[in-house]
């Protein structure tokens, strides 16, 4: 009863709010309503709000106890929030002084709650306070073990006493290696008995190193979780980046990239300052004037307290971006993270499916999904009921596709709820778009459980879409998995990844153990790209959950010619230990392969790290096209364009495919295409569908190894030049160096 009064007090106040859109601007609306919304979630029973649950634990340990064991209850308690917060000395202190009482709480999971609070501790005085390119990268090696060990030295010692009482913990046993790994220790000193082999990678299929340059650049931004896009705003040809953060108290953020290899931080000239909150967003040109606008998604996780406003944001062409989400007609309370653009009436104008959270034990709430119909004036129709496709579920990831070649597009739903939907696009009454579920008809439905990111590509460049979903079913901490799928010991979860195959009659295979994606990974942000222009589309997959326990490295997977995908996280060096979330893969600095930018932190204050830019230093010799597409009757931005590039490979003709999006539904790449063609030296024939005129243009023997630009309708390539970024990186030995990649 409480929430539901909450939740009622929240709708009047912001309804309020809302209605008096216009007396400054909506822009200073929305600004607060997000004040409103954050002050209300605080102490309303949000699991996530760690300020409130410490103040909630001192009233209850002010209240007289007459059994010890509730007093150290409330302390075992306190001492987690605390951790949650950041504060592991203060954690540690409480944890160990129930240690020395009598009467302790549990004293099995006491111990395992204090060694993890020490190795939080070193990992707050090395990877977080002294950070360094290669902090928290499994296998840590380099600059990033510890140089302070005292945080990892008591963990381990705590956890061999752990494990000698209970050998088949293998939580702790994961932790207790990871712990010898960051003093440089593994797999030397690591005893027999608990020894896990083979945490520094055992692939075949090896790759160039990655290096983390964020910090240098001064991207390494430190929040919890959120969103990162990576796009050109200001129509200039660099690469520019923008990220939101899950908290109402973590600000967006706004990189432009200067031209010379250094970025500035633009946030308070583009009046993006108060616009917080967004564990997710995502770009496109909903209004057609010729700029990137951004749509920052909000709630996600937090269930009744995260009936938090989604924010469309509007590229003024300043330099400065305008919440019009009232004004547009979009604004609603559903927690969400999950969104997909696409014209779907193929009217040439974008169109918004969102995907929004009811949570499964909720028998009184539904958050339906919503379709917003661009009104072509500014304004959007939200339609989801009147088109069939007002789902219900625990929504965590869409995407959208013409995955049966129709001309129309689809979309896929991946849920919490173990269900995941298949959407057809159908012709309704005149302009009005219908969508019909056929699940069932196209063999989605035959594998169940928890799910999370999704998107629909074409990885084995036949002509037709596939879908990637990465299971997200697990009851124990993901520590425990990882360990036991080192180990060879069965640990229950079958479904890691699914790769349905297009079968190119309306159904779909799994063919995810065929294609080799039986490895462990929990993903959660996660995109797509070619990170060695072989053709073929490459994967990078941010890991974890909420829990501290679950210390798992996010993974690449790299496309084998469209048949299996090997991991390579070992030798690429991306194995970050911290929480992933969105991920852009994108050609920073212009020379020709892909680097990827993701955003790491977790849901807790405490959680808080920063995010890494993975530099690509070339994979080879192989060669690439970036094609910028602008539509006239299509949409602007060109969103579910397709292109198709044919060329001849050691004597062999192939196509690649490619859709035009932001990617997976966890973070944002560019919309420009950025193609890898393996050796060919001269592309034979590119031919592009613009998708809502329906107009097929070709354009034969074009070169390779540059920028172009194609305007629908104008029947011409133009070149597009661009700098070939050097990073200005400061070395540590040396001082400032220019720094590019090494081919």
């Amino acid at each position: 009863m409480k929430s539901t009064l909450l939740s009622l007090s929240l709708f009047i106040t912001i309804l309020f709010l809302a209605c008096s859109c216009g007396k400054p601007s909506c822009h200073d609306e929305m600004l607060a309503i997000l004040k409103t919304v954050n002050k209300m979630e605080y102490g309303a029973g949000n699991q996530f709000s760690t300020k409130a649950k410490l103040s909630y634990m001192d009233s209850l340990l002010l209240v007289p106890h007459s059994i010890p064991s509730q007093i150290s209850y409330c302390k075992y308690l306190k001492a987690n929030i605390l951790l949650e917060l950041g504060q592991e000395e203060a954690a540690i202190k409480i944890l160990e002084n129930i240690v020395r009482e009598e009467n302790t709480y549990k004293a099995d999971v006491l111990w395992k709650d204090l060694a993890l609070a020490y190795l939080r501790l070193g990992e707050r005085s090395n990877c977080i306070s002294n950070h360094a390119s290669e902090s928290c990268i499994l296998p840590i090696k380099g600059l990033g073990v510890h140089h302070d060990s005292s945080g990892s030295r008591k963990a381990i010692r705590i956890y061999e006493k752990i494990l000698a009482l209970t050998p088949n913990d293998l939580e702790s046993r994961w932790l207790l290696n990871i712990a010898y790994m960051t003093l440089g220790e593994y797999p030397e000193k690591v005893p027999n008995e608990f020894f896990i082999p083979n945490m520094e990678g055992d692939t075949t299929i090896k790759v160039n190193a990655f290096q983390d340059v964020a910090a240098d650049l001064k991207l390494d931004v430190r929040n919890m979780a959120g969103g990162s896009i990576v796009d050109d705003f200001d129509n200039d040809g660099y690469l520019d980046i923008v990220l939101s953060g899950w908290s109402l108290e973590d600000e967006m953020h706004y990189f432009k990239n200067n031209a010379d290899g250094t970025f500035s931080d633009l946030t308070s000239k583009s009046d993006l300052k108060g616009l917080t909150g967004g564990l997710n967003c995502m770009q496109a040109d909903y209004n057609n004037d010729g700029y990137l606008d951004i749509l920052v998604l909000r709630g996600a996780w937090k269930g009744e307290n995260g009936r938090e406003p989604n924010s469309l944001l509007k590229n003024n062409g300043d330099g400065t971006f305008t919440d019009v989400t009232i004004k547009a007609g979009m604004l609603s309370f559903h927690p969400t993270q999950a969104a997909t653009w696409n014209d779907f009436n193929n009217d040439g104008w974008l169109d918004l499916f969102i995907g929004n959270e009811s949570p499964s034990q909720s028998f009184m709430t539904r958050h339906p999904c919503e379709l917003y119909i661009n009104n072509q004036d500014g304004t959007f129709s939200e339609m989801a009921k009147r088109a069939h496709c007002d789902i219900v579920g625990y929504v965590k990831g869409v995407t959208s596709g013409d995955y049966d070649n129709d001309g129309r597009k689809d979309i896929f739903i991946s849920t919490m709820d173990g269900n995941r939907k298949l959407l057809k696009n159908i012709k309704g009454k005149g302009n009005e778009i219908q969508f019909e579920d056929v699940s069932h008809q196209a063999g989605i439905d035959k594998q169940h459980g928890k799910s999370f990111p999704t998107w629909f590509w074409d990885y084995n460049n036949d002509g037709w879409l596939d879908i990637f979903v990465c299971d997200y079913t697990f009851d124990k901490s993901l520590s425990y998995y990882e360990a036991a799928e080192k180990l060879n010991i069965p640990a229950g979860n079958a479904d890691k990844m699914i790769l349905y195959r297009n079968n190119h009659d309306g159904t779909f295979t799994n063919v995810a153990p065929e294609a080799g994606l039986t490895t462990n990974v929990f993903a959660m942000g996660s995109n797509f790209g070619d990170i060695d222009n072989d053709g073929y589309l490459d994967m990078y997959l941010g890991s974890g959950n909420p829990k501290y326990q679950s210390l798992i490295p996010n993974k690449m997977f790299k496309n084998l010619g469209g048949e299996k995908f090997a991991e390579v996280t070992s030798s690429a060096r991306v194995g970050h230990l911290q929480k992933g979330h969105a991920v852009s893969f994108a050609d920073m600095d212009n020379d020709g392969d892909q680097d990827i930018y993701i955003e790491m932190g977790g849901a807790y204050i405490g959680d808080a790290y920063q995010n890494s830019f993975f530099l690509n230093p070339g994979q080879g010799n192989n060669n690439w096209i970036c094609i910028n597409l602008e539509g006239a009757e299509s949409n602007r931005s060109a969103i579910g364009t397709r292109v198709k590039l044919t060329f001849k490979e050691n004597g062999k003709t192939r196509s690649v495919y490619r859709d035009v999006n932001s990617g997976g539904s966890f973070g944002s790449s560019p919309l420009r295409r950025e193609i890898g063609i393996g050796t060919a030296t001269l592309i034979d024939e590119i031919e592009i569908h613009w998708h809502g005129s329906g107009k097929v243009e070709i354009f034969k023997n074009v070169k390779p190894n540059q920028f172009i630009k194609i305007v629908e309708g104008d029947h011409r390539i133009e070149t597009i030049n661009l700098k070939k970024l050097n990073w200005v990186l400061p070395d540590k030995l040396c001082g400032p160096l220019a720094f590019s990649n090494r081919k």
